[in-house]
């Protein structure tokens, strides 16, 4: 731990007179010591609100989480972006609902007119890295290595160094190394921490601070588990146990990415967020998401809820618990907070908020501060608004039936209130509306410095019908991720004839 306090908040930045490029950044006043803040992002796929040992599993021991929980600011109402995955990464790494960005569903791209978090720490001097599933770059299927040829790579979107995959992957994975091909063995949580802690552990000697983001591929099907790994899960049926084992292999490597940042002599410098891309899913047993209602693809609780902690040592030095409403739309401009930095293009909309006056408020053990922003979900004709406790939604805008909950007395969403509170409805009805409406035209692309969308973003496709993967097929046919799924495609394809 540092002897100085960290200086990371805009007034204190502005009182020293740090600017750097146009941005101000957070600083450790420590002499020849100083260091600035550095950022990890770990989100798990498909991983539910309840698949934790801190909320009490029945069966699911998380050991390395829950010993982060007891280091960290516990967000224990946080929801992400999105009831799928493309979506909300797009989230994360721009601050915006997922329609604004042009990333509609699972396998469409990001466009190449947003800003992402990246791009903006790199401007600012970060050394940037992306590791594990990328998933906006229109492709859909299981993962498989990302060409350098893509013109929706992580790297086009800021990233220096890039270990990706398409979208989900499993033991044993083909990672691109910035497009060229490399085959691991083990579980693919572990080998992605790995490959994102020896980029770490090189930023760590150099002057330069850093954005890791660690996308894991677990625990989404098809699940596979090592034997070790499924021990105390004999009761389960094939699926949840390798479900469940993925798990166990998920939380081991977060205990070794932690580990890891202790080791490089950064880890209280560090600002380490964890949390899931969805809801969990339905059919594994016990339950992913506990008492919530629905699962991954829905609006309600079950798909939108997730598990989210936030470590950072020199900040947060004794564990809280928020259950302040808050989402994956929040990180950016939290860590921008955080950072003490400044949006590029500070007008488009942001649909998240900065937690930092929450953080902060839980940290000093002052009464927390309101949200000030609704949170809003627009996802395949879907809508959502949580405004405090009561969520308004509609699972088809087109039928125009909406539903009201109380979520701090319902949080299964059993009690439709839409009726007997009308005054509520109609009130977030209206800001409803007038959301999607501003989203509407995000979609258009009114608000980007050019005022129209670009050519170039592709559309939403599998990645065996593109020319550019037809050199590989014949030889991953012999890969389990890809053999029964490539013949699946075919027989649908010849049947569809």
């Amino acid at each position: 731990m540092f002897s100085c306090r960290r200086l990371a908040d805009r007034r204190v930045i502005g009182l020293v007179g740090i600017w750097i490029m146009g941005l101000a950044f957070a600083v450790d006043v420590c002499g020849d010591d100083s260091r600035r803040t550095n950022v990890v992002l770990v989100m798990a796929d498909d991983m539910g609100w309840a698949q934790t040992g801190y909320y009490q599993h029945p069966i699911l021991k998380t050991p390395h989480l829950d010993e982060m929980s007891r280091h960290s600011i516990r967000f224990d109402r946080f929801y992400a972006g999105a009831p799928v995955c493309s979506p909300t990464r797009a989230s994360v790494l721009t601050g915006r609902n997922n329609d604004r960005t042009g990333t509609l569903s699972h396998g469409y791209p990001l466009r190449h007119q947003e800003v992402t978090i990246a791009q903006l720490l790199k401007k600012s001097g970060y050394t940037t890295g992306h590791f594990g599933k990328w998933h906006l770059n229109g492709l859909r299927g299981p993962g498989v290595p990302v060409l350098h040829t893509d013109s929706h790579h992580p790297g086009h979107f800021g990233f220096d160094q890039w270990i990706s995959v398409t979208n989900f992957f499993d033991r044993d994975p083909i990672m691109s190394h910035r497009g060229s091909f490399v085959e691991y063995e083990g579980d693919s949580s572990e080998i992605v921490v790995d490959q994102a802690l020896e980029f770490i552990s090189r930023q760590a000697k150099s002057d330069q601070p850093f954005l890791a983001v660690i996308w894991y591929g677990t625990p989404h099907s098809p699940f596979n588990a090592a034997e070790a790994d499924m021990e105390g899960f004999e009761d389960l049926d094939e699926a949840s146990r390798n479900h469940y084992g993925e798990l166990v292999a998920m939380d081991r490597s977060i205990g070794t990415l932690r580990q890891g940042l202790r080791d490089a002599g950064i880890a209280d410098e560090t600002i380490l967020w964890f949390c899931s891309d969805n809801g969990g899913l339905p059919k594994i047993k016990p339950s992913s998401t506990g008492p919530l209602r629905g699962n991954k693809g829905t609006i309600y609780e079950g798909g939108l809820l997730v598990p989210a902690l936030l470590e950072w040592p020199d900040r947060v030095d004794q564990p809280q618990t928020l259950m302040t409403r808050s989402g994956t739309f929040d990180i950016l401009p939290t860590i921008l907070d955080a950072l003490g930095m400044k949006d590029s293009q500070p007008d488009r909309p942001i649909d998240g908020i900065s937690l930092m006056p929450m953080i902060d408020a839980a940290v000093a053990g002052e009464p927390i501060p309101p949200r000030t922003k609704p949170l809003n979900f627009r996802h395949s004709g879907r809508l959502a608004v949580i405004d405090g406790d009561l969520k308004l939604l509609t699972t088809d805008i087109r039928k125009g039936n909406f539903e009201l909950y109380d979520l701090a007395n319902d949080l299964s969403e059993t009690n439709d209130l839409f009726d007997s509170r009308p005054d509520d409805a109609k009130r977030l009805m209206e800001k409803l509306i007038q959301w999607n409406q501003s989203v509407q035209d995000s979609i258009e692309g009114i608000e980007y410095p050019e005022g129209r969308l670009l050519p170039g973003d592709p559309p939403s496709r599998f990645w065996n019908e593109t020319p550019e993967y037809q050199p590989y097929i014949e030889q991953w046919r012999q890969r389990p991720e890809y053999g029964d799924w490539l013949a699946k495609r075919r027989s649908s394809k010849r049947a569809s004839k």
